[in-house]
């Protein structure tokens, strides 16, 4: 079976029907109802990708850029916020023009990361981008997991020490609210592909701007409070943390930083939802730009103000930092807003990778009916519901497996640093710069292409920094805790 035909079965569309259509339906009715490669006309705008990207990007990274400030300090924290935004909105510029390959308003479509890597670059660079953007995919998961467990946590803790006056030090265990969590995405999970969660996205982009809102209001509150402005040029001062910590902490601040803009992965995906014309790659960069931008005032103030808030004591999640108590109903929204944002941000982020399983299996199984039969269940006032057995399993057994990997490694500020680092220059950078030297043609050492490899090796060098100083993290991390044992 064909890949576009493969495409169109896991979309929910016989292969049959666009050709169908074609041969029976006037050209201008058939261009009314489908695109050019057949598949539904897709309907998504400038608007629909910048809420998808949002989603995407003001995740849980955001709560640790207070920390990643007070690593660096005053100069260098907001200078390396503003590069990697800069970085980013080039290499998705960049990125978003492999999206049709030839031609931009007629080429061949790329519907996948993935895709754009083989027409470009070749197969033998397809299974090493495959490794890094689903390993990086996974572990997203991995700290999305975390990370609402610990919101969830911070809820009810709050309110059983309202309720007690203080007394009762409310501890914990994350297990059960990891597990609600796995329970309430194994069911999100069942939404078969990526445009439509077009309305999932919208709503996470507006907890994703409350929780923000609401850490930059306190930030500023506790600024006021204080009477001053903590925090020094260089970032946490030698003594609160010896010589040798201070410098992991540095390149660990980088990975969480990277981390906190890492959407490049699944652009292509979102791209693939936009309707044209115009074209798709002016939609998407003018969407990157509105985002990009959107991301990197928020970020520029939550880091600052949680920095300013709590000087070398910044915390590693903001919102914790506050304490749980006081004002504690305004927390108790905050965390709820970052539940609701994660449980959208980890569907749009393994959508590709759900849609990469399924494709592949229908490529090797092409004839086999649990693969690609599905079931009609009617929904009284809606569509029938078309449920693929394999897709439920497959889906179902992902999110336990993600879930039980979080319940064995349960801390957020280490993972996020780590998968900032390992997805930053290969799919960020490194990837989209080299595919756009092959679409463009670019000559080998001429100066655009000086300049584009000179940025991917300083990105690279960034990457191994920050990469060492989270598994630097990471290695502390372990030695003081048990698996299935974590509590807060």
């Amino acid at each position: 079976m064909k890949m576009a035909d493969a495409e169109r079965s896991v979309n929910n569309l016989l292969p049959h029907q666009a050709f169908d259509v074609d041969m029976q339906q006037p050209k201008q009715a058939a261009s009314k109802w489908f695109d050019d490669d057949g598949k539904p006309k897709r309907t998504g705008t400038v608007w629909t990708a910048s809420a998808h990207i949002i989603t995407a990007v003001i995740g849980s990274g955001v709560l640790s850029l207070a920390w990643a400030t007070a690593q660096l300090g005053w100069i260098a924290g907001p200078a390396v916020m503003f590069l990697f935004s800069f970085v980013t909105y080039y290499t998705s510029a960049l990125l978003s023009a492999c999206y049709r390959s030839g031609d931009p308003i007629n080429g061949k479509r790329n519907y996948t990361y993935m895709d754009a890597v083989r027409t470009n670059l070749g197969r033998k660079y397809v299974k090493i981008c495959g490794m890094v953007q689903y390993v990086n995919l996974f572990g997203v998961a991995i700290g999305y997991t975390i990370a609402s467990s610990i919101s969830m946590m911070a809820i009810k803790r709050s309110n059983c020490f309202h309720k007690s006056g203080g007394k009762n030090p409310c501890r914990m265990n994350a297990n059960p609210y990891m597990i609600a969590f796995g329970i309430v995405e194994i069911i999100f999970s069942q939404i078969p592909d990526f445009d439509q969660l077009w309305w999932l996205s919208l709503v996470a982009a507006v907890m994703s701007f409350t929780y923000s809102i609401i850490g930059l209001g306190l930030g500023v509150s506790q600024v006021v409070e204080n009477g001053k402005i903590k925090g020094s040029l260089t970032g946490i001062s030698i003594g609160t943390v010896s010589q040798t910590q201070k410098i992991w902490r540095s390149f660990q601040a980088l990975g969480d930083i990277a981390f906190a803009y890492s959407y490049s992965i699944i652009l292509i995906e979102i791209q693939d939802t936009v309707k044209a014309p115009p074209s798709e790659a002016k939609t998407m960069k003018k969407a990157t730009l509105i985002s990009v931008a959107v991301t990197t005032i928020f970020y520029m103030l939550c880091g600052c103000f949680g920095y300013a808030a709590f000087g070398d004591m910044s915390p590693g999640n903001l919102l914790t930092g506050f304490g749980f108590y006081n004002p504690y109903w305004l927390l108790d929204i905050a965390n709820a807003a970052i539940v609701i944002h994660l449980v959208g941000a980890y569907q749009v982020y393994c959508q590709p990778l759900f849609a990469f399983v399924e494709k592949e299996a229908l490529r090797r199984f092409p004839d086999s009916d649990f693969i690609t039969k599905d079931i009609k269940i009617p929904i009284p006032g809606f569509r029938p519901y078309n449920l693929n057995l394999f897709r439920m399993i497959w889906r179902t057994i992902f999110v336990i497996i993600t879930t039980v990997v979080s319940m064995l490694l349960p801390f957020f500020n280490d993972i996020v640093g780590l998968l900032g680092a390992l997805g930053f220059w290969p799919l960020t950078v490194y990837f989209p710069v080299e595919m756009y030297i092959s679409q463009k043609q670019i000559p080998r050492w001429s100066t655009r292409w000086l300049c584009l490899q000179i940025l991917s090796f300083a990105c690279l060098i960034i990457t191994i920094a920050a990469a060492a100083g989270s598994i630097a993290g990471v290695i502390g991390d372990v030695k003081n805790v048990k698996p299935f044992q974590t509590t807060y």
